[in-house]
């Protein structure tokens, strides 16, 4: 019975709120969601327990008050749901970047008086991404208390594509983004010890994990060690071993094509199974969820994907 760590809550009254704005995350109509259908969904697809976050966009949407005000709402809701199905349900707070002084205040309600499972951040936040130096304090923060962090991607801060909905490609550029922002400002050197899950297989990361390399290297005036990592083929996994550092979960990217490159990059006890429940519908779940039950693994990296990686992260959660 899997634990999964990409499933999504949709509060009512966040339904109406975003409604009322006219937004469709991702280019899409927002779903509907109750527990009840969370339960149906989470029994037909192997699931044991779910743990909830928000999607994009969050509650920033330039008033501070306004967001500190619904992020509390949104993270005592999910409280309440823990609280009843404690074996089925999980949460990942929420939070009110760009607002730090608001999010360094909401994270130590979530964890010391909500027992909240980790934190969810989107990748972006007003056009900054998580490596930017005016999120180091959070960053401290959540380096200093071990917290596993769920970045998930939101709408690029660039115009859409007519007829595209960006829930295709630019969330997994969005995604794809940050994870660089991390490396690239030493964030994941200095707050070594949280515990990033990037969502969607980590966007284009792994496919680009060589270009992510060439960037470091260009980055450190290094690339002269081109040469180098031609005739010394053990150093690119040195160079690469950040990549590892991030956990990714596999949710609608369990396909043939992407998963060969995620395996080849991630590090085995750092995969984690997602739904995208109920952004994405349960007959798209199960199509995915088949080609990944499909796909040659040893059942012990089956067993770790499907639940152990996660027990290892959410202890609480562990049989």
């Amino acid at each position: 019975m899997r634990i999964d760590t990409h499933q999504h809550v949709v509060p009512p009254r966040y339904a109406d709120w975003m409604r009322d704005k006219g937004i469709r995350p991702g280019g899409i109509d927002l779903p509907a969601w109750s527990e009840s259908s969370a339960l149906k969904f989470m029994d037909g697809h192997g699931i044991r327990t779910g743990i909830l976050s928000l999607s994009t966009p969050g509650v920033y949407f330039g008033d501070v008050t306004e967001a500190r005000s619904w992020a509390r709402e949104i993270n005592e809701y999910c409280a309440d749901v823990v609280t009843r199905r404690p074996d089925r349900f999980g949460f990942f707070a929420t939070l009110t970047l760009p607002d730090v002084e608001g999010a360094l205040a909401e994270a130590a309600y979530a964890l010391d008086e909500l027992h909240a499972d980790g934190i969810v951040l989107l990748a972006n936040n007003d056009g900054r991404y998580l490596g930017d130096p005016t999120f180091a304090p959070l960053l401290d923060f959540l380096h200093r208390r071990s917290v596993a962090v769920f970045v998930h991607p939101g709408e690029l801060p660039a115009p859409e594509v007519p007829g595209i909905p960006t829930f295709t490609a630019d969330f997994l550029l969005d995604t794809t983004r940050t994870a660089i922002s991390l490396i690239l400002s030493g964030s994941m050197d200095r707050y070594a010890d949280i515990k990033f899950i990037l969502a969607h297989a980590g966007g284009f990361v792994p496919y680009i994990a060589y270009r992510i390399l060439l960037t470091m290297l260009n980055a450190k005036n290094k690339v002269q060690q081109l040469w180098a990592l031609v005739d010394q083929k053990h150093q690119v996994p040195k160079h690469l071993a950040v990549l590892r550092q991030f956990y990714y979960d596999i949710a609608l990217s369990a396909s043939p094509a992407a998963l060969p490159s995620l395996l080849e990059v991630a590090d085995p006890d750092h995969i984690t199974y997602g739904s995208d429940f109920p952004f994405a519908p349960a007959a798209a779940v199960g199509f995915i969820n088949k080609q990944y039950e499909n796909y040659k693994l040893s059942p012990a990296l089956r067993t770790a994907i499907d639940r152990g990686n996660s027990e290892t992260l959410f202890p609480r959660l562990k049989v």
